[in-house]
């Protein structure tokens, strides 16, 4: 059974370089990197030392917090090095990959004949673990909990983003093994959204119910899903789960070994052929991008336009990203821009911007933020993108000024940062509104628990 989901408040923005339905794989990246910055709120305590040998899933670190939480490396090799920053904080593990890659064996399990408790402890001991998060505060999941239900967005609406439809073709055997597993580890539902009009390979699946979505962006973004299914209260709990890192978990299932292989989207208008790649996580970026990048003025995103991360060529694609945006740089300017009519630009006004006389044109954005940094002012506009029942203007300014009972009475148990990426890009006032979140759960994380 189905269940439909309409969202009407949003913004689709539509940019140029969308990836063509084609697949590249790339050879094996001579270096990988694992970040413990991409597993927010978490400390890592090092377990692999620089010259250490490891194997592709052998556990590189753990969260001082809990032990059982462990973080593997997604290629054999050897540790190159360990980056460190201030006060000698772990930025990045460094791994020289090996020609032939060799994966420790976790044995094949058989998901609809374990229990909860042999699930998660399977998840645990492999690593897998991370790919479980939670809500409220958008962080590694706490074993010790269980949720009230688990969600799974299947649907990816966001600027560029990669046809999950295309990427998860043929991977419906690991899908089913990892949501009949998952499916264990709560006694609510597991809930997975499609597109409406989608051909999913997760639209048939067992032990889990189906809904359809439609509407412009945020529509996608499993934030938005779980306020229309099943709110979360004070004291609830949510995990969520993202449709590539359920086809790692069904492979480890099914094979016993650790393959963290993602269909990566290459998007944007500084790339010369935009289409897909296979990579395994943590690849170097110059080895996915390799001969197709153009260099002169770039911006290369791990991630989308509106809630990635912003790194070098010669960086490491995020832990958890299927997709490496690259736009303009945004560092000229234009004389007296705000005060000439705009054909280029997306806007949700219409004053001296025309965007809205045609909906289906697509656009060649550069990071620009058209203005400068400045003081809130009450608009209105966020709410006309904000489909969330939650003031978003009152939350972010709790959140600024820090008044943990206002922030609780608003919603904020309800929210992520990338909740809010489409109201800071249209936010007038050009202020930093994922960081204000960001920020504000991490509060209320070390404040209430």
């Amino acid at each position: 059974m189905s269940k439909d989901i309409r969202i009407k408040k949003g913004l689709d923005i539509k940019l140029v370089g969308g990836a063509e339905k084609t697949t590249t794989s790339i050879s094996l990246s001579s270096f990988y990197a694992i970040k413990p910055e991409d597993f927010h709120g978490i400390t890592p305590k090092l377990i692999a030392k620089e010259g250490t040998e490891v194997k592709a899933g052998e556990a590189l670190f753990y969260s001082k917090s809990d032990e059982r939480i462990l973080f593997p490396s997604p290629v054999s090799g050897k540790v190159e090095s360990i980056i460190r920053g201030e006060r000698r904080k772990v930025l990045a593990i460094k791994i020289a990959a090996d020609t032939d890659q060799k994966h420790q064996d976790f044995g094949t399990k058989d998901a609809a004949t374990m229990s909860a408790e042999e699930v998660k402890n399977h998840l645990l001991a492999s690593g897998c673990w991370p790919f479980v998060k939670q809500r409220p505060y958008d962080v590694v999941a706490n074993p010790n909990q269980v949720p009230k239900a688990i969600f799974v967005s299947a649907y990816a609406s966001a600027p560029l983003a990669a046809d999950l439809d295309y990427t998860l073709n043929g991977k419906e055997a690991e899908l089913q093994a990892a949501i009949t597993a998952v499916s264990k580890l709560t006694e609510g539902k597991v809930h997975v959204s499609v597109g409406k009009n989608a051909n999913s390979p997760l639209a048939s699946l067992k032990d889990a119910e189906i809904h359809k979505v439609s509407g412009p962006h945020p529509s996608g973004n499993v934030g938005t899903q779980i306020a229309k299914i099943d709110p979360i209260n004070k004291g609830e709990v949510v995990w969520v789960i993202t449709p590539q890192d359920l086809v790692v978990i069904g492979e480890l299932l099914l094979t016993g070994k650790l393959n963290i292989t993602r269909t990566v989207a290459l998007t944007g208008s500084k790339f010369n052929k935009p289409h897909y790649v296979t990579a395994i996580a943590g690849a170097q970026i110059s080895d996915i991008a390799t001969g197709n990048l153009e260099n002169d003025n770039t911006r290369v995103i791990s991630g989308n336009v509106l809630s990635g991360k912003e790194v070098k060529e010669d960086g490491f694609i995020g832990y958890y990203d299927n997709q490496i945006t690259a736009i303009p740089e945004g560092d000229d300017y234009e004389f007296f821009g705000w005060n000439k009519p705009i054909f280029n630009k997306i806007s949700t006004s219409r004053a001296l911007t025309f965007s809205w006389l045609n909906s289906k044109k697509k656009y060649d954005l550069n990071t620009n933020t058209n203005g400068e940094h400045r003081a809130f002012v009450v608009t209105g506009s966020y709410e006309k993108v904000f489909p969330l029942d939650v003031y978003p203007m009152q939350l972010l300014k709790a959140c600024m000024y820090k008044d943990l009972d206002e922030m609780e009475a608003l919603g904020a148990y309800e929210v992520a940062p990338e909740d809010f990426a489409l109201t800071e890009f249209i936010c007038v006032s050009k202020q930093p509104h994922q960081k204000i979140i960001r920020e504000g759960l991490d509060l209320m994380r070390e404040e209430l628990g």
